[in-house]
């Protein structure tokens, strides 16, 4: 039984992810020959380097495909955006929880940024900007959660919503407890309603019950979502994952 669906255009979109830095190579990412690699981050030459410095790696890689992704024209305008993260900042959460278990000082500064919200917070600060801003976190099904968030505020009257998605590495402290095949990436859309004339196809997405005899995804969702979003030879992707379906459907 179908739960719910909602339908919209990307009006523009970036991504970064760690290694990938080619035409070639990002064809080759999204055939699934090319995993991430190495331990660089994104310059994030748009925000001012005294905010810039605060990011972390997550932080930054999140950063810089919303910034890559607003057209110049708006770069300091009210655009909702949803900023999704499963993970968020747990890596400086793991380094302060380790700094408070030794005994050590724990920076107020590192403290305000461990919060899921800190790079929503940043990037506001950064563009001067008082729209509404969301962090969302939802298991492994974050970023259907986040679609469905921008898509509500589409629906309030937002000609357009800012879409990020992005996670760093897990901390080694958390190794023995990952459940998926985690990896860098980071991604935006620039969302508005479906328009057949926009200059990319509309996207919908569809969730029902989970199927008991099919297992869940076991790659990250922001990774599945952007090879079926960047692969246009791809009609549609189906995730499982939280009791849920998920159905990605890609229209001409």
């Amino acid at each position: 039984m179908l739960f719910g669906d909602v339908s919209f255009s990307v009006a523009s979109h970036a991504a970064w992810i760690p290694g990938v830095d080619s035409a070639e190579a990002w064809q080759q990412w999204i055939g699934g020959d090319l995993p991430a690699a190495g331990s660089s981050e994104p310059t994030v030459k748009a925000m001012p380097p005294m905010l810039r410095r605060r990011a972390s790696v997550a932080g930054k890689i999140a950063l810089e495909a919303a910034y890559a992704a607003l057209p110049a024209d708006c770069a300091t305008d009210d655009i909702p955006i949803v900023f999704a993260s499963r993970h968020g900042e747990c890596a400086r959460s793991a380094e302060l929880l380790q700094e408070l278990a030794t005994g050590a000082p724990l920076s107020p500064a590192s403290f305000s940024l461990s919060v899921h919200n800190a790079n929503a917070g940043l990037f506001s600060i950064a563009r001067r900007s008082r729209g509404n801003s969301i962090a969302v976190a939802a298991g492994h099904s974050t970023v259907e959660h986040a679609a469905i968030e921008a898509c509500g505020l589409l629906a309030d009257g937002a000609p357009h919503v800012l879409l990020v998605a992005a996670d760093g590495p897990l901390p080694d402290v958390f190794a023995p407890y990952a459940d998926c095949r985690e990896q860098a990436f980071g991604w935006a859309w620039l969302m508005q309603a479906a328009d057949e004339n926009a200059p990319l196809p509309a996207i919908s997405l569809q969730w029902s019950a989970a199927n008991a005899d099919v297992a869940d995804t076991a790659t990250p969702g922001g990774t599945d979502v952007l090879r079926f979003f960047l692969n246009t030879a791809a009609a549609d992707l189906v995730r499982q994952a939280d009791g849920r379906r998920w159905h990605w459907m890609r229209h001409a």
